[in-house]
């Protein structure tokens, strides 16, 4: 029979060798060492990639918004003062590149003659198709889909979240609330608009 208690112990204990790992990685970049910032970059392209996409729920958004992250990252890897936080830093900046695409894709699509509403719909809408938790995870705002995303799917904890958003823990947790509830009407089959 599996230890819950051990199999707990494991991962949290990977998740700190990564840290810790994603931590050296970091200062080496800072030196200029290409090559740990090339193997940093191998490691949280793929965690940035998929929550972009799940925030702009667009392939192609998304491309954009890891890419202007991965400047940003690399512009100011040199003024992140603590390692440790890189996890919320990064996160912060992709969230701030994810809001700038989709203000863009917003502002094209209403001058290519459609209505800002409108846009915003096509943005964030989802197939009827995908499974229930994913859509109701499309009808949060892209500001809660984000705080949702990276809270259930990346694990980032509630300061990392203050982080990586700039709100106070208190905001997190009232908004985490929120969610919570909005996530569990849609899931039980109950209409209340975040």
């Amino acid at each position: 029979m599996v230890n819950l208690f051990e199999v707990c112990d494991d991962y949290r204990a990977m998740k700190h060798t990564q840290r810790i790992l994603d931590e050296y990685l970091l200062l080496a970049a800072r030196t200029g060492d290409t090559r740990a910032a090339d193997r940093l970059a191998v490691r949280w392209q793929p965690r940035l990639a998929r929550t972009a996409r799940r925030v702009l729920r667009d392939d192609d958004m998304a491309e954009e918004a890891v890419q202007e992250a991965w400047l940003s990252i690399c512009r100011g890897l040199i003024s992140l003062r603590d390692p440790a936080k890189f996890p919320a830093w990064a996160f912060g900046i992709l969230n701030r590149r994810c809001m700038d695409v989709l203000r863009r894709e917003v502002k094209r699509r209403a001058r290519s003659g459609g209505e800002v509403d409108e846009a915003l719909a096509a943005v964030s809408a989802t197939a009827e198709t995908r499974a229930s938790l994913d859509t109701a995870f499309a009808t949060l705002e892209p500001d809660a889909r984000t705080l949702a995303i990276l809270f259930f799917g990346e694990g980032l904890s509630l300061k990392e979240l203050s982080d990586a958003l700039a709100i106070p823990v208190g905001t997190v947790k009232s908004r985490l609330h929120t969610i919570r509830q909005h996530l569990k009407s849609k899931l039980e089959g109950v209409s209340h608009e975040l």
